[in-house]
Order: C-alpha cells, then sequence, then structure tokens
C-alpha cells in the first residue's frame, strides 16, 4: 500500500506488456491520425445536434486538432484542440514502448503510487482542466464551426 512518502511516478521494466490494451488503442488512435494526415478529414460531419446549435464540448476541433498533431503542426492542433496534442503524441509514446518492448523483451511502465489524498488532487484537477477546455473551446465557436456542415 502507498503512503505518503511513496513517490507519485514511478517507471518499471516487466518482463510482459501487461497493457496491451493501451498499444491496441493507441495503434488506432495513431494510425487515425496519420490517415488524415495523408488523406485529410473525413468525408462525413462528426458533430452532434449541439455542435451544430453553437454549443461546444472540450472534443470539438479534436479531429482537425489530431490531423494538425500528425502533421507536426502544433501551434495549430493547439488552436483548434490543445488535447488532441497530448493524444497524439501520448499514443506515439505508447507505440514507441511497444516496439522497444518487442525488441528488448522488457516493456517499461509508468507506475502511480495512488495514496487516497493523491487521487482527490489528481481528480479535483482534471475536472477543472476539463471545464477549462469546456470553457476554451466554446470561446473558439466560431472557429470550431467554420467549415461544418449545418442543418439543412
Amino acid at each position: 500500500m502507498p503512503t505518503a512518502t511513496t513517490p507519485f511516478l514511478g517507471l518499471q521494466a516487466e518482463q510482459t506488456d501487461r497493457h496491451r490494451w493501451l498499444t491496441g488503442g493507441a495503434t488506432l488512435a495513431l494510425g487515425a491520425a496519420i490517415l488524415m494526415a495523408v488523406f485529410g478529414l473525413p468525408p462525413v460531419d462528426l458533430h452532434g445536434p449541439l455542435h451544430l446549435l453553437g454549443i461546444m464540448d472540450p472534443f470539438c476541433g479534436g479531429t482537425r486538432a489530431a490531423r494538425y498533431a500528425a502533421l507536426g503542426n502544433l501551434v495549430e492542433a493547439w488552436r483548434y484542440n490543445p488535447l488532441s496534442i497530448v493524444i497524439v503524441y501520448g499514443a506515439l509514446t505508447a507505440v514507441v514502448r511497444a516496439g522497444v518492448g518487442l525488441v528488448t523483451r522488457r516493456w517499461f511502465t509508468l507506475t502511480i503510487g495512488w495514496t487516497p489524498v493523491r487521487r482527490r488532487w489528481v481528480i479535483a484537477v482534471a475536472l477543472v482542466l476539463l471545464v477549462l477546455l469546456e470553457v476554451r473551446q466554446q470561446l473558439r465557436a466560431d472557429l470550431l464551426m467554420a467549415g461544418t456542415s449545418t442543418w439543412p
């Protein structure tokens, strides 16, 4: 059981990959971003009805931002949705981790020393960041709605 003196983050080398689900999800996410970088945005409208009414959510702009992040244009990716930079480069890190593991037979795993207090702080900070992202995205509604389809 972790205590208050346990380091919050650690790194372990393991003999097996206990996070194959992470590698699979990261491969799909990174593959989608790369496909969008090569072929462009999907030809279908992925927006819900609230978006068409001008109500943005924290993930609005994510598709365009993921494409820009895959192209290496972090300024434009940030402009549309900063969360996509974290997702695309986090996915790249997970895929590289899997590749290193396949070659060396040692999978590096990030460990978190959770305590009840740390867990509450992380949840509180994550919620505040999510609310701030929601506000940011709503303030950029004009940008995020540009080029999207409208109701007939």
